[in-house]
């Protein structure tokens, strides 16, 4: 999983050189953020292309999409800690776990180990206090991350995966931003995380495995289960998936942290976790609460076997403020993504 990983393998390994000081623990508990990126040793090198020691790469079967960005992740948990597996859940993660997340874009998608550009680390930090989110982002040069509390425009241009130039005006998040998101029962949490999620092989500069076995193996996991009777989110660009379940497994990553009983779209009654099974919480069927602009006319969230006749649908395919789904994220419609929901709901029967 992700060749992403696999084509930055000689980047991210460490070198034969003495080893580098430590993660800065002492940094990520502060009160305080650092102003720079660089000060809490999370990388060796200047450009943050060198992990520090103790950092794990991850990635996620079906993870949130943001414009077409590359993400790489990376988990670090102090010296003689570990999390405790939940499957459906993100992982409970000892005080002082910092999760990294870099937004990059390479020049062209089909070369994405060539070219690359970061835009953006953003960090959740697990402070006795709780988890915090921080944002930093990169200078033109590639050389220095500062943090921005206040949000950021940036051009990007690229070239996608069908040799198209693109081009973006990308939304780095305010904090205020970043709690909405990241908001279960009023807290801030991680989103991506979870066992289910997780349960798919990564390929890592000694070799492939799958990633629950690997962070089980190196100690920094207790209590998951065997990979083969783990729960397992699907992948929702793999074809040889049931298309069901891709298509929840894309609405799960992109809307779930938002339309669930506990986070901040809980009044719309519109539930769309991979684990809700109620037609009326998917939205089949179901009006809106508040009929508007974002409902385009339309008179339920799905219509089974019409797409065309689906809230849902449409809404994933706008890129209109106010009508565009999610609303934060993204500014770039998901093609992809779109041409999946619409073919979810054009074979579906009611029930």
């Amino acid at each position: 999983m992700k060749a992403w990983f696999a084509g930055l393998a000689a980047l991210l390994c460490l070198g034969a050189a003495p080893p580098p000081p430590g993660v800065a623990l002492d940094l990520l508990l502060a009160e305080t953020p650092a102003p720079k990126l660089a000060d809490y040793r999370l990388f060796t090198d200047a450009a943050g292309r060198k992990i520090n020691a103790g950092l794990t790469p991850y990635a996620l079967n079906t993870p949130l999409f943001t414009d077409y960005a590359e993400k790489l992740r990376f988990a670090w948990l102090p010296p003689g800690t570990r999390a405790k597996y939940r499957g459906d859940e993100v992982f409970a993660f000892p005080v002082g776990t910092v999760l990294v997340k870099t937004f990059a874009y390479p020049a062209d998608l089909r070369n994405p180990a060539e070219n690359v550009r970061y835009i953006e680390t953003r960090l959740l930090i697990h402070k006795a206090s709780g988890w915090v989110a921080q944002t930093y982002l990169w200078n033109p040069e590639q050389t220095e991350a500062v943090l921005k509390r206040a949000g950021a425009r940036v051009d990007v241009a690229f070239v996608d995966n069908q040799g198209r130039a693109r081009s973006v005006d990308y939304a780095v998040p305010n904090q205020n931003q970043c709690k909405e998101c990241h908001q279960l029962d009023e807290t801030i949490t991680p989103i991506g995380p979870k066992g289910r999620n997780l349960n798919g092989v990564l390929d890592y500069p000694e070799g492939s495995e799958n990633q629950l076995v690997h962070w089980t193996r190196k100690g920094l996991l207790g209590g998951a289960p065997s990979s083969g009777t783990a729960p397992r989110t699907a992948r929702w660009d793999d074809p040889a998936e049931p298309l069901d379940r891709r298509a929840r497994a894309y609405l799960d990553a992109n809307c779930a942290h938002c339309h669930n009983p506990r986070a901040v779209a809980s009044n719309s009654g519109l539930f769309l976790g991979v684990e809700e099974t109620r037609p009326a919480a998917l939205g089949i069927g179901k009006g809106p609460v508040a009929a508007g602009r974002g409902s385009g006319n339309l008179q339920v969230s799905i219509e089974p076997g019409h797409a065309e006749a689906s809230i849902l649908a449409y809404r994933v395919a706008s890129n209109e403020p106010g009508v565009m789904m999610p609303e934060l994220g993204r500014t770039l419609i998901h093609d992809e993504g779109v041409a999946l929901i619409r073919a979810w709901i054009d074979g579906m029967k009611r029930p």
